[in-house]
């Protein structure tokens, strides 16, 4: 799993130095999850979850290396690793290749254990833990809810079929749904021998599915110098003068740079709003107001 962590440039050399660090954050819940498998006398199954989870996650770094991108801090949470850093810009192909890097590099160590098992056999009680333990995040992760990979894939296809808004709805009614699916899991597990690793899980993905950003209303704080460092190819949308911001808002797309043809009632060119434009316009007006409306000021 990865996380669009956006990063405004700093003037101070210090603060840019400090960003650029690699970190890792162990959140509270991760030390309890660990003590309760330390109690059940299964520590070795936990260290096992946490190293592939930590390949799962290099895997999405070294694929962002590949793009110019830097994720620089890693995030070791109860059911899971979450690593983040600076890919805003890029374009929707490559977040859907970024986001398969990671199921990709659990699979290819999945392969790896087990052939280690066959070529060493000796090794097999600790190479199948790490073989089934790798392909089991692999598939997991292409589960379509966020923060799984599965969920960034999805909603990549949903923004380039039918736009920001229509995924960032799919996702919350995917997110919720497999929530209450892992809930009922949790509840099902009373009927033979309770395990509570199914209501970690879904709490997971409910804090992902809320935490989700409304990447469209992000983009008021647009960033130029994050876009143009990279290239991104311009979108041209025509629309009319009665146009509102909210509906404006929405041909925003991650990877592209949009520029508004706006025309008057009598069907003729009236004004073209780069995206940087359109934005600073916008931001001090409320979504409501026509394109019009707010030109009128300036």
């Amino acid at each position: 799993m990865f996380k669009i962590l956006s990063k405004r440039r700093k003037k101070s050399c210090d603060r840019a130095a400090e960003k650029e660090r690699f970190t890792v954050y162990v959140h509270p819940l991760f030390v309890l999850f660990g003590v309760w498998f330390f109690l059940r006398g299964e520590l070795f199954l936990f260290l096992v979850y946490t190293l592939v989870a930590v390949l799962h996650e290099f895997g999405h770094a070294l694929y962002a290396s590949r793009i110019g991108c830097r994720l620089t801090r890693l995030r070791l949470l109860p059911c899971g690793a979450v690593v983040s850093g600076d890919i805003e810009g890029i374009p929707l192909s490559d977040e859907i290749r970024l986001a398969l890097a990671g199921p990709f590099a659990n699979a290819a160590c999945a392969a790896l254990f087990a052939a280690l098992w066959w070529v060493f056999p000796e090794t097999y009680p600790y190479t199948d833990t790490a073989a089934f333990a790798s392909l089991f995040l692999a598939l997991v992760n292409l589960f379509p809810a966020y923060p799984l990979d599965g969920g960034r894939i999805v909603s990549c296809i949903a923004v380039r079929r039918r736009g920001e808004g229509f995924a960032h709805r799919l996702m919350l009614v995917l997110g919720i749904l497999f929530f209450l699916f892992f809930c009922a899991l949790f509840v099902l597990s009373f009927f033979s021998v309770p395990n509570p690793s199914p209501l970690f899980f879904a709490l997971f993905v409910l804090v992902g599915t809320l935490g989700a950003r409304d990447e469209r209303y992000t983009r008021l704080t647009y960033d130029p110098s994050l876009f143009l460092s990279r290239g991104v190819p311009v979108q041209q949308v025509a629309v009319g003068e009665n146009c509102t911001v909210r509906r404006a808002l929405s041909f925003l797309e991650r990877g592209k740079m949009l520029e508004l043809l706006i025309f008057d009632e009598a069907g003729e060119l009236s004004c073209v709003l780069s995206q940087r434009e359109f934005l600073d316009l916008a931001k001090d007006h409320p979504i409501t107001c026509t394109l019009s409306e707010i030109l009128e000021g300036t």
